[in-house]
């Protein structure tokens, strides 16, 4: 990948949208009982210590990976924000839709999901492209990795993952 560096002012600006709406899901999720409805309802095994680790690193990660790609300009730094805000955003998004639609119960997290996650997305992404920060191959890349990257903490931490 090219890595040299883009101008971009809008999507630069843009993608603190991200972190500022991740941060409202968490507290969504949280205030909504996330952890006890993977358990109860999907049948996962969740709890609090593993929802607010999980979350304080996804929250580190999406906040210096969204100010690399801010300060530097680096295409590089933005391939990879892509490729993580899809994951914890958009993927994200959808699965509460797609979750509350298929166990016929509400999924904390999906109002944050349904009212800033998805237009958010598709506001950056459109943005990333029209600057020709990211080739449409490679935001498409990026988002089919990031969805990888998802359903991977899907399986592992709903799943497989459980803290005492």
């Amino acid at each position: 990948m090219n890595d040299q560096a883009f101008s971009g002012q809008p999507f630069r600006r843009l993608i603190w949208l991200l972190p500022a709406a991740f941060a409202l899901h968490i507290a969504e999720e949280y205030l909504g009982g996330f952890p006890a409805w993977v358990t109860n309802v999907v049948g996962g095994s969740f709890n609090n210590l593993a929802f607010a680790i999980n979350n304080a690193v996804f929250m580190t990660l999406m906040l210096t990976l969204t100010a690399w790609t801010s300060k530097s300009g680096s295409r590089r730094s933005a391939f990879l924000l892509i490729v993580w805000a899809s994951g914890n955003i958009f993927w994200d998004g959808l699965f509460h839709v797609l979750m509350t639609a298929a166990k016929d119960r509400f999924s904390p997290g999906l109002i944050t999901s349904s009212i800033l996650y998805m237009p958010i997305s598709l506001v950056v992404g459109w943005s990333c492209v029209q600057s020709r920060t990211l080739s449409v191959a490679a935001f498409i890349g990026a988002a089919l990795c990031g969805l990888a990257q998802f359903a991977f903490v899907v399986w592992y931490g709903l799943f497989h993952f459980a803290l005492p």
